[in-house]
């Protein structure tokens, strides 16, 4: 497979194969958390702590080490649409998070050991046995998905359940999803589908919907995990510009280094001149 950098979507690897990721649809999401039950269940993870946090129904929180998918209530409370007497309006908005597999993913640019690595789908995984727990991910990531195990230090994130997509096998959380609004597939492909979705919902009168992450041109070159919202991303706790901090580290070290090539020049040449005066 040659690589299709104008939308965005590359191949890695000899055994590359197309990029695979999600399309999470997050106006037909229902608040199930049947994908963070499948997610939990297929890869043996911890289970969360189930309280009420007082804001919110939602019980998980958000994402970290040991839950890779986690629905995130979201409840807006607005004005009444009639009189001054009617009651408050109340709307749920549902929607499941996931790391974003991001085309320029920092956190794979800065761990030092290579336990983050680019599957031949073009997804980010973390390998168990190689990460030492060392952390440098963790604030590189601009979405907050990484965190570490409280028992051992490692990071672990969706996986976009790898072993699965080389046996020709859905992910389990989209498998799972009542409802398709997880859906999984060719990157390319589902950046259609997700354009003529907004564009449905827009002519049926939604016209906060929108795409979040879809541009290859965003700060982080476009996610293998996109979303369809309802509304501004810092209303779902998602950053509006995300930007992968170390995206011109190589940039920055080049002037740094030619900075310090002509200070020592400076320098050279200023004693030289100091000597032949005397």
């Amino acid at each position: 497979m040659s690589a299709l950098y104008d939308l965005g979507v590359r191949s890695y690897g000899p055994a590359a194969q197309p990029r695979m990721g999600f399309f999470t649809d997050t106006s037909i999401c229902i608040g199930c958390k049947a994908c963070e039950v499948a997610c939990k269940e297929y890869h043996e993870l911890a289970a969360d702590d189930v309280a009420f946090r007082g804001w919110s129904m939602d019980n998980t929180g958000g994402l970290g080490a040991d839950t890779w998918r986690h629905v995130a209530f979201v409840e807006q409370r607005r004005p009444p649409l009639a009189s001054a007497d009617a009651p408050e309006a109340l709307r749920w908005l549902m929607a499941s998070d996931v790391c974003k597999h991001c085309t320029d993913a920092a956190c794979l640019e800065v761990c030092p050991t290579g336990a983050l690595l680019r599957t031949e789908f073009g997804t980010v995984v973390v390998q168990d046995d190689i990460c030492n727990g060392c952390g440098y991910c963790i604030p590189a990531c601009p979405f907050g998905v990484l965190d570490q195990r409280e028992d051992d230090g490692r990071v672990g994130k969706c996986t976009l359940c790898y072993d699965r997509l080389g046996e020709g096998q859905e992910p389990a959380c989209s498998k799972a999803c009542p409802t398709n609004s997880i859906q999984f597939g060719e990157v390319g492909e589902l950046r259609e589908r997700a354009s003529a979705r907004v564009e449905r919902l827009r002519a049926g009168g939604e016209e906060g919907a929108r795409l979040y992450g879809e541009d290859p041109g965003d700060g982080v070159g476009g996610m293998g995990a996109f979303f369809l919202l309802l509304d501004e991303p810092e209303v779902y706790g998602l950053p509006p510009d995300p930007v992968d901090p170390v995206r011109h580290l190589g940039q920055t070290w080049r002037a740094t280094a030619a900075a310090a090539g002509l200070l020592a020049a400076g320098v050279v040449a200023s004693v030289l001149a100091g000597r032949g005066g005397t």
